[in-house]
């Protein structure tokens, strides 16, 4: 076990969520002595920074709900004391000898590490699939696994510096969290930290300039290389798409000459209704091209895409009612996910419920983009402004219904866009937004979208 570094030292934690618990637990796992602090959780050792002696911590590992402007995280940069994010502190605390691959992007982060999981298992490995989505990457790092595949938020790389991966990719880097970064320029420069200290891989969308300089830019082990994704017919370094087949010439010793055969497009059908989207198909490339950076047999990808199953609450079908069809896309927390939402559909096609906690996010590029889609408008967040004000913009002819904030905003919303619905129309729920100002997260704002869906079957 690895750890040691951390014996006798003081550590302050902030916030006693999932991330802090994890970190207190190994503390003392460790013969460190942790102090936490949170005014929220009666069982943290103080409810305000103020009551603590700053100074006298070797370290700090801070929650990704303190913003790097937060008084107590300034104050304890002010004081001298390291700050380390969840995942560096899971770094620190590891089990040795077992290779990391990380996940980040604006979206499509869940999708893709759940891949790396079910490719990875295909082929053998007892993956421990971690991070963002749920099971706490400090638990997960010090268990016997053969893998990490860690989901890893802008947020949780921020305060990360020592984390080194054998491979990661960042899928891509459309603005969000700008209320905690407080650009797009910072958003995007920690998004670039995920490939800091790679040792094998840093793979990424071929068609992405600006995730490429990303690559060009880091500080990677000596050999790591460059391997990209495209949904063309790959160069050398690149896997992609052969007349259907997922293909790979960056991870076999022919690849100057020919490409390996992975599995195919048709592999992901069972995932949607209708043709396979462009976003799956680079989710699955990126996911097997960290799969084979590690070693995952070529044949395991095939078999660990046909035996994947898809994230609640993205783009997941509730049900088919009167010939309109409703779709739970809940997980779109932000404006690249919805836009990805969209794919494939027909004109003037969906009814779009969205809204939410905008996060400091400009919606004026969904907007445009969506427009030619969009029938009508739901809106559904408790400040409607930021959406309201980009379709006022965009999008003026398109009609736009308000529903107040309140217990039963769902079932309205659902009933609004019933009433807006025209045979073979989609009802979409995909939102743009956080789900904080009226639920208690995404997954609880899609149960009530499918509650409401399931009362118009009743």
């Amino acid at each position: 076990m690895s750890g040691e570094p951390l014996a006798g030292l003081r550590v302050l934690i902030l916030g006693l969520g999932v991330a802090g618990r994890s970190a207190r637990e190994a503390c003392a796992e460790v013969g460190a002595t942790a102090v936490v602090v949170d005014p929220g959780a009666p069982d943290a050792d103080h409810a305000d920074l103020a009551e603590v002696a700053v100074a006298g911590f070797d370290l700090c590992m801070s929650s990704p709900g303190f913003a790097p402007h937060h008084p107590w995280v300034v104050a304890v940069a002010d004081a001298g004391v390291e700050i380390v994010s969840e995942m560096e502190f899971a770094w620190r605390v590891r089990r040795q000898g077992i290779p990391w691959v990380l996940v980040t992007g604006t979206n499509g982060k869940t999708t893709t590490t759940q891949m790396v999981g079910a490719i990875a298992a295909a082929g053998g490995l007892d993956v421990a699939v971690c991070g963002n989505m749920g099971v706490p990457v400090i638990a997960a790092a010090r268990e016997r696994r053969d893998l990490l595949a860690v989901e890893i938020a802008s947020l949780q790389l921020h305060f990360t510096s020592t984390l080194s991966p054998h491979a990661a990719v960042c899928l891509n880097a459309d603005e969000d969290h700008l209320d905690w970064h407080g650009s797009v320029e910072a958003y995007r420069a920690d998004k670039a930290r995920v490939y800091n200290l790679v040792q094998v891989a840093c793979v990424y969308p071929a068609a992405d300039a600006v995730v490429e300089a990303m690559v060009a830019d880091a500080e990677v082990v000596e050999g790591a290389r460059a391997i990209g994704v495209t949904l063309g017919s790959p160069a050398v370094s690149q896997l992609g798409v052969v007349e259907g087949l997922l293909a790979d010439r960056a991870f076999h010793d022919g690849r100057r000459t020919e490409a390996l055969e992975l599995g195919a497009v048709s592999d992901l059908e069972h995932l949607v209704a209708g043709a396979v989207p462009p976003y799956l198909v680079t989710n699955a490339l990126a996911a097997a091209a960290l799969c084979r950076a590690v070693g995952v047999a070529p044949e395991a990808v095939g078999e660990g895409l046909r035996s994947f199953g898809l994230d609640a609450h993205r783009t997941a079908h509730v049900a088919t009612v009167g010939e309109v069809h409703w779709v739970d896309d809940s997980k779109a927390t932000n404006a690249h996910a919805a836009i990805a939402a969209f794919g494939g559909r027909s004109a003037r096609s969906v009814v779009w419920i969205a809204g939410g906690q905008a996060k400091g996010q400009e919606f004026d590029d969904l907007v445009q983009r969506v427009r030619d889609r969009v029938r009508a408008v739901v809106l559904i967040g408790a400040d409607p402004e930021p959406l309201a004000s980009a379709l006022a913009g965009h999008a003026a002819d398109i009609p736009v219904t308000r529903i107040e904030p309140g217990d039963t905003v769902m079932e309205q919303a659902v009933e609004a866009a019933r009433r807006l619905a025209q045979p073979g129309d989609t009802v979409l729920l995909s939102p743009a937004c956080a789900s904080f100002d009226q639920f208690r997260s995404y997954a609880d704002r899609g149960d009530a979208f499918a509650a409401a869906v399931g009362a118009l079957e009743a």
